[in-house]
């Protein structure tokens, strides 16, 4: 079902280098896992995500639900046949979509009641369907349903009492969705999601819970949804280096390079955003020199790659059968795309942005194995404070 191994610590830091053993493959950690919402990453062919390095992708319960629906999925066997990804996939709740729904739901103790964003249709989210929807996506990682705790509503800053209510709930759907992932039989692994808002006292206390419910792994959720930066980092800080230390560490939703490498050190295993791919549609990159917006008119006519060090095949190319190479995509071209509206504009900037991504968690792997992290994070700091 899930075996989780620790190969190295750093001594200065919670960082660690691991191996998650699924159902669908073998992870090496720390990841970060590029976002596929309706069962594809945006942009990219699965081709390409394997050759970049990538080991495991998310699914969005929500929307897989919505379309192309649960018959569809069942009659493939699940995600992975439907998709054409035999790697390990992980399946969000559908929880956060659902209450980014706004006026469109209602929560209650039960579940969360809403009209479908498809057809309007009237439709029922709970621990219990959820954990039915991820046993037909047979997907390797299924998260439990909780309520996702806002930061602010309307300019109204949620308090510790709401933050409290909030994060007991969740905890009351931990249990829920527990219970009905063991009637199910699914085969795969339940995470656990600590929640609490931005108060140090509630994340422990929804932790100790958790913990208590011997999850085979577990997520922080509910950080990088508006809160002050200062706030997500005290929140990582204290977080996951306190749940089990033979388990999985999941940081949800997060976030930029520097927070992948910040979070690395608090003792975090796997990360996921939509950064890298949204931006790259936006014409943002994140390169080793730092991050570069390709609309920039001072790209018009650079031959440069975006990034010399990268070896993705935006950057580098790919050797042709007869041995030659076909070189990079220079910044020119790719500005040009981006102004023009070209589709492969996106396409290559998003491969560049994964790409980087990947490498970058690769790199603090190999950093963790000769126990050479904190050499790396300042060379990291350094590099990007550079500039490109």
């Amino acid at each position: 079902m899930l075996k989780f191994d620790v190969l190295a610590k750093d001594t200065s830091s919670h960082a660690r280098r691991g191996t998650l053993t699924l159902n669908h493959g073998v992870v090496q950690t720390p990841i970060f896992m590029p976002v596929g919402t309706y069962g594809t990453v945006k942009g990219v062919m699965p081709r390409s995500l394997e050759e970049m390095g990538a080991q495991i992708i998310l699914g969005n319960t929500f929307h897989l639900w919505m379309r192309p629906g649960l018959d569809v999925m069942q009659s493939f066997g699940g995600l992975h046949d439907f998709e054409r990804w035999n790697k390990p996939i992980l399946t969000d709740s559908g929880g956060f979509q659902v209450w980014s729904l706004g006026a469109m739901r209602k929560i209650t103790e039960e579940g969360v009641t809403f009209a479908s964003p498809v057809n309007g249709d009237k439709l029922f989210m709970s621990p219990e369907v959820s954990m039915q929807i991820q046993t037909t996506l047979n997907s390797d990682i299924v998260m439990q349903l909780d309520e996702c705790t806002p930061y602010e509503t309307k300019g109204h800053l949620t308090t510790e009492a709401e933050a409290r209510k909030s994060m007991e709930m969740s905890r009351r759907w931990a249990v829920r969705s527990k219970d009905e992932f063991a009637r199910l039989e699914n085969p795969n692994a339940l995470f656990g999601i600590v929640q609490g808002g931005m108060f140090t006292n509630l994340r422990q206390e929804s932790l100790d819970a958790l913990v208590e419910m011997n999850f085979p792994g577990y997520a922080v959720g509910g950080v990088s949804v508006g809160e002050p930066k200062d706030q997500m980092l005290e929140i990582m800080a204290h977080t996951p280096h306190r749940l089990p230390e033979h388990k999985p560490r999941y940081l949800m939703g997060v976030g930029t390079p520097e927070d992948l490498v910040q979070g690395v050190a608090d003792g975090v295993d796997m990360f996921d955003c939509v950064m890298p791919t949204r931006n790259a549609r936006n014409g943002t990159l994140f390169t080793r020199f730092g991050d570069l917006k390709i609309r920039n008119a001072r790209h018009k006519a650079d031959h440069g790659p975006l990034d010399s060090t990268c070896t993705c095949y935006t950057c580098a190319g790919h050797t042709r059968p007869d041995g030659t190479s076909s070189g990079g995509f220079s910044r020119a071209y790719l500005h040009h795309l981006d102004r023009c509206g070209e589709m492969l504009g996106p396409m290559l900037t998003t491969v560049h942005n994964l790409h980087y991504y990947l490498n970058l968690m690769r790199e603090v792997r190999e950093a963790l194995e000769v126990g050479q992290f904190g050499a790396f994070r300042a060379k990291f700091k350094e590099d990007r404070a550079r500039g490109v």
